[in-house]
């Protein structure tokens, strides 16, 4: 087990010289950048606003939420596919069981998929 361990020195050597260049890459520019204070680079900013409001408890729409929620679980289900799409290669000269089980799965997405855009959780506005 030991005599195989030169197999993984590639992969060290690798690593070793990506994490050198990346220290490299931040240390010129810290060193070799412009530094301009400016009192607006203090102030608080997100996602491209500046944040106005007086609390830091905003309401949000719940649209939001859903939208999020609703492209994990698609993302998630579609993720699925993936292990069936490996597996079902192997067992295409058998029978069609495990055709007709990925064809249930994504007849339920696309009944989970025609309810949610038909209750208008998609619509962004």
């Amino acid at each position: 087990m030991e005599g195989e361990l030169y197999l993984f020195s590639p992969i060290a050597l690798l690593l070793g010289l990506s994490v050198l260049v990346a220290i490299i890459i931040v240390g010129f520019s810290a060193l070799l950048g412009p530094k301009r204070d400016q009192k607006s680079k203090l102030d608080t900013y997100e996602c491209g606003a500046s944040l106005l409001q007086e609390t830091a408890r905003q309401r949000y729409s719940v649209k939001y939420f859903v939208i999020a929620m609703l492209f994990i679980l698609f993302d998630i289900e579609v993720a699925f596919m993936y292990p069936w799409a490996v597996v079902y290669r192997k067992y295409l000269s058998g029978g069609k069981f495990i055709l007709v089980e990925m064809a249930i799965f994504f007849v339920v997405l696309l009944i989970g998929y025609a309810y949610v855009w038909r209750k208008g959780a998609l619509e962004w506005e």
